[in-house]
């Protein structure tokens, strides 16, 4: 049997005019954390855009990999280019890695984009992705609705929750804001 490795839970938060995008740092393969302080942020387009990756970490770094060569700093480029793998998965599988991304000059578009070509703009500017993503983008709401925090500060406080729920979720965190 070969043991999937799972490196999950993103969340990435627009409001207030501010963006922040933060991820947790474990890494499990099947039943067992083997690393516990994996960055899964990165900044793409000259550091213009932000992304997260959740799913299987080859994946989503295979896809890291690929998309460096495809973004751009403008969103209509990045945002409306077609993906530069078929829908299939492309040459790396990349249909299981997931990336909230987050589009400047004006960072007020955000992105959920799948490996395998899928874009969607959450509503409210959260997102959440990853085994832990919906306990983090569910605390983030909350926390929006109901404090004057500030992006970051949501962010660090839902992906904490989340790290106390969800056992592929630790508290080693990793945080970015544009």
């Amino acid at each position: 049997m070969n043991p999937r490795i799972h490196a999950t839970t993103i969340l990435a938060v627009r409001c207030r005019g501010q963006t922040a995008i933060g991820g947790d740092g474990q890494v499990t393969i099947g039943q067992t954390a083997v690393k516990h302080d994996t960055n899964k942020i990165r900044r793409l387009g000259g550091g213009k855009v932000l992304c997260g990756f959740a799913g299987s970490a080859a994946d989503a770094f295979a896809c890291w990999t690929a998309s460096k060569t495809s973004w751009r700093s403008s969103r209509a480029t990045s945002a409306g280019r077609p993906s530069p793998w078929p829908r299939t998965g492309g040459p790396t599988g990349c249909s299981a890695a997931w990336s909230p991304c987050w589009s400047p000059p004006d960072a007020e578009t955000s992105l959920i984009i799948s490996g395998s070509g899928d874009v969607i703009e959450p509503s409210d500017g959260t997102a959440g992705i990853g085994s832990g993503g919906m306990y983090a983008a569910a605390a983030a709401r909350a926390l929006l609705k109901h404090t004057p925090l500030p992006a970051a500060e949501v962010v660090r406080e839902s992906l904490l929750i989340a790290a106390d729920i969800c056992v592929y979720t630790n508290s080693n965190l990793t945080i970015e804001t544009l």
